[in-house]
């Protein structure tokens, strides 16, 4: 076979790029994106800094440590985000599958009987049936010299990035929701405990009301009042009750498990809170949120995709080769003479698509600019996130400490009343109502307090959980590394 001359070759592929470039768009430059969110007004300080990796045991509870790590293994929600990042592993082979060298081979024999009215009639060539076998290799390689498949390649590995990114989001709400659900558990369990004391406390009063009522010393309204009382405490309790049922029916559906399979769980004292922000919580918020991260990601790959749609206006090269044994005498194929080989370069030019390129590029800028649109509208909202929740732990702060003056005036009040019925200046009446006053502010403190924790765990997840994005600009290569830009 004449091999075809190298020089002939170049000069019509530089034809063949000359008029394509008569009508390739220009090449999108890097959008310009937030790297920091406003956090104007809210203190930055925080004990603790960024929030670790396993933030939840900070609050030293083997409970909620036990908890953790079922939900990390069986949650029904994150076992959605590993099948999603799977997904786009799988594009990434899909991709790179379309790019480089490809080798096929093939075998066929024919028995086949030829027309006598035909072209060229059998009887001319001697024989009416005949077989024909074929056995070869083909080997084409796509030249990229544009970087169309390199550009597709590059934004299934930036769209892998964005779901692994997500699945770090979707883990970390998983952990937010078990962590906020149990320390609700916990507070109901204690609110149960008070109502337990305070039910104790009207039952108390009311025995005494009757009494004073069968001696005639009060009006029969004194009882019914008492019996009130009792019945709306009683009603708290149940109320808290089934609460503390339906927290605990969630933290199993959260961690994948049945109600029946889940831990026995302890009532135990609410943890500590430590409100506040990291110093750099405004410029190092953006590698610290995993949603932010996946919106970056999602930017980088709409950015590969327009460089994609845009080589698609470039001539394509391919060379295309086969090797093989063709016969129709079976007992020749494998014979030398059988042998058969072809060369075959090739130019694709798109001269006349009715538009198709030009859509396609369209699209993929469009969805570039939507990605863009949406990094800006996440990191916004990431913003307002974390100083709505820095706000919202420091506004409990004060109304606690205000809460823990209350609490300890009713004790001094409950002091006062138990001593008075002790030197018998009082009866029982004044105690066992100063002892309801109080209870009814520890209730509020508890309750305080729970809002305290669920707002610190949202803010810790505000701040990313101890999530930590690898660097954008490291890991996406440049835009003309290996491909001709012209």
């Amino acid at each position: 076979m004449t091999p075809i001359p190298l020089r002939p070759a170049l000069l019509a592929c530089a034809v063949a790029a000359l008029l394509a470039a008569c009508h390739v768009p220009a090449k999108i430059d890097r959008p310009a994106l937030r790297d920091d969110a406003p956090l104007a007004g809210v203190s930055t300080t925080r004990r603790a800094g960024w929030p670790a990796a396993d933030w939840w045991r900070v609050y030293g509870d083997p409970q909620l440590d036990s908890l953790m790590d079922m939900a990390l293994r069986g949650a029904p929600d994150l076992a959605q985000a590993r099948a999603r990042v799977s997904s786009a592993e799988q594009n990434i082979l899909v991709a790179a599958a379309q790019a480089g060298l490809r080798v096929d081979g093939s075998a066929q024999v024919t028995r086949q009987r030829m027309s006598e009215h035909g072209l060229i009639p059998s009887q001319f060539l001697g024989f009416t049936w005949y077989n024909q076998a074929d056995l070869g290799i083909q080997v084409r390689y796509d030249f990229d010299w544009w970087g169309k498949k390199r550009y597709t390649i590059e934004s299934a590995i930036d769209s892998a990035r964005a779901a692994e990114a997500e699945r770090s989001a979707a883990s970390l709400g998983i952990q937010a929701m078990v962590a906020d659900t149990y320390f609700g558990w916990l507070a109901d369990e204690a609110r149960i405990a008070l109502a337990d004391t305070l039910v104790a406390a009207r039952e108390r009063a009311l025995r005494i009301a009757e009494l004073r009522v069968k001696q005639g010393v009060d009006v029969p309204d004194t009882a019914q009042q008492a019996r009130a009382e009792l019945a709306g405490a009683r009603q708290q309790r149940v109320a808290l009750q089934g609460s503390a049922a339906i927290r605990r029916a969630s933290i199993a559906t959260l961690v994948g498990v049945s109600p029946a399979e889940l831990p026995a769980l302890a009532p135990r004292a609410l943890p500590d809170v430590t409100p506040g922000l990291p110093s750099d919580a405004g410029t190092d918020l953006m590698a610290r949120r995993p949603d932010i991260a996946a919106s970056r990601w999602q930017v980088e790959a709409a950015l590969r995709r327009t460089d994609a749609a845009r080589a698609q206006f470039f001539p394509d090269v391919s060379l295309s080769a086969m090797a093989g044994l063709s016969s129709i005498d079976m007992d020749k194929v494998f014979s030398a003479d059988s042998r058969v080989f072809s060369l075959a370069p090739a130019i694709h030019l798109p001269i006349f698509e009715g538009g198709a390129l030009e859509a396609n590029h369209g699209v993929s800028r469009a969805q570039l600019d939507a990605a863009v649109a949406q990094y800006n509208a996440t990191v916004a909202a990431a913003a307002r996130d974390v100083a709505t929740q820095a706000l919202g732990a420091q506004q409990l702060a004060s109304r606690r400490t205000q809460q823990a003056a209350q609490v300890d005036a009713a004790n001094a009040l409950l002091a006062s009343a138990r001593a008075r019925a002790a030197r018998g200046v009082r009866d029982d009446r004044e105690s066992l109502a100063t002892e309801a006053a109080l209870i009814q502010q520890q209730d509020m403190d508890a309750q305080l307090h729970a809002q305290a924790l669920s707002t610190d765990v949202a803010l810790i997840k505000a701040l990313g959980g101890g999530y930590r994005a690898e660097s954008i600009e490291s890991s996406s290569p440049s835009s003309t590394d290996g491909a001709m830009s012209p």
